[in-house]
């Protein structure tokens, strides 16, 4: 990533973002270490408004044309991998969207920890 796509990728809040780089998806997860992993995809077959998140939890989003490759799917038990659910025939939402579904979703169920009262 360089920083002129990080900004443009960032809008106004690329300032706000604590951006890590990892050469491997192990070393990821090891310095992370979340409380639980789950993984989003069209293969899911596990709503993501039918999981109860935990402060901790971790989110893995694959490239937005493809999605995440098998052998990094396959990392994951069956209850990890988790959809967003689409009406019959319409295309999936771009990754962008996703994550703000499942980030979103997550932070309500937290109680929207850390939210101005005035909201």
């Amino acid at each position: 990533m360089d920083e002129a796509s990080l900004r443009r990728a960032g809008l106004d809040y690329h300032e706000l973002a604590n951006v890590l780089e990892h050469k491997t998806f192990t070393a990821c997860i090891a310095q992370i270490k979340p409380q639980r992993i789950y993984a989003l995809s069209t293969k899911g077959t596990n709503s993501l408004f039918k999981s109860n998140f935990l402060t901790g939890d971790a989110f893995v989003l694959g490239p937005e044309t493809r999605g995440l490759p098998k052998k990094v799917l396959a990392l994951f038990p069956k209850p990890a991998v988790l959809r967003i659910p689409m009406r019959p025939g319409n295309r999936s939402l771009n990754i962008s969207n996703c994550a703000a579904v499942i980030l979103y979703e997550a932070w309500r169920q937290r109680g929207f920890k850390g939210a101005s009262s005035s909201s």
